[in-house]
């Protein structure tokens, strides 16, 4: 796995759209007067929403006026966070868990897919500059191994074969059905569970 570094092309300027300037005041005043600076983290998440996928330095920069808060604290938790990403990753960043329930379950298969579809490399833009790929640890869906998520979303029970399908499509600007692509509900035993059937409701 390679660290994701910090962009050499950095914009000059940032600042909140309309819509985003709403939504971070909203979440702004649900912080106590003398904790705001703890909204950080959401007004992170905002700026990345809004700038692609990624935060610049100066969206940075922009947040720590906006909270009152040093610029370079604003900077630690950007950089600390796996979360965030630093340089452009594209419309579309897939991230593929190959920590071990996902290994033994053929996460492997799922980094070829990307490799093929995508680029040969992690935090490499595929031609066009719309997706990227990496490799992350684990991402709480081991029940429904391998798995990958896109932006938001996570697309589980995965083979090569579905991968490629769903990878497919982003490529294609289309957006996939996020879930299992064994037809489970959530984690559910496939075609409905099977034990503690005789139970009856307290």
């Amino acid at each position: 796995m390679t660290l994701k570094k910090i962009s050499k092309n950095q914009p000059e300027n940032f600042e909140f759209t309309k819509e985003s300037l709403e939504e971070a005041k909203n979440i702004i005043k649900k912080y106590p007067k003398d904790k705001q600076q703890s909204a950080v983290m959401p007004l992170l998440n905002i700026a990345q929403k809004q700038n692609d996928n990624w935060i610049p330095l100066s969206a940075m920069k922009y947040i720590g006026k906006f909270l009152e808060m040093p610029y370079i604290k604003v900077y630690e938790v950007a950089t600390f966070y796996s979360m965030y990403n630093l340089s452009p990753v594209g419309k579309n960043f897939i991230q593929v868990c190959t920590t071990t329930p996902c290994m033994i379950r053929g996460a492997s298969k799922i980094v070829e897919a990307c490799k093929e579809k995508i680029s040969e490399n992690e935090n490499e833009l595929s031609k066009d500059k719309s997706c990227s790929w990496i490799e992350v640890e684990c991402l709480g869906a081991c029940i429904n191994a391998p798995m990958m998520q896109i932006n938001d979303d996570y697309y589980e029970d995965l083979n090569k074969e579905k991968a490629l399908k769903i990878l497919e499509q982003i490529i294609l600007g289309k957006k996939p059905e996020p879930g299992s692509y064994r037809g489970r509900l959530n984690s559910e035993p496939e075609n409905n569970r099977k034990t503690l059937l005789d139970i009856k409701n307290a």
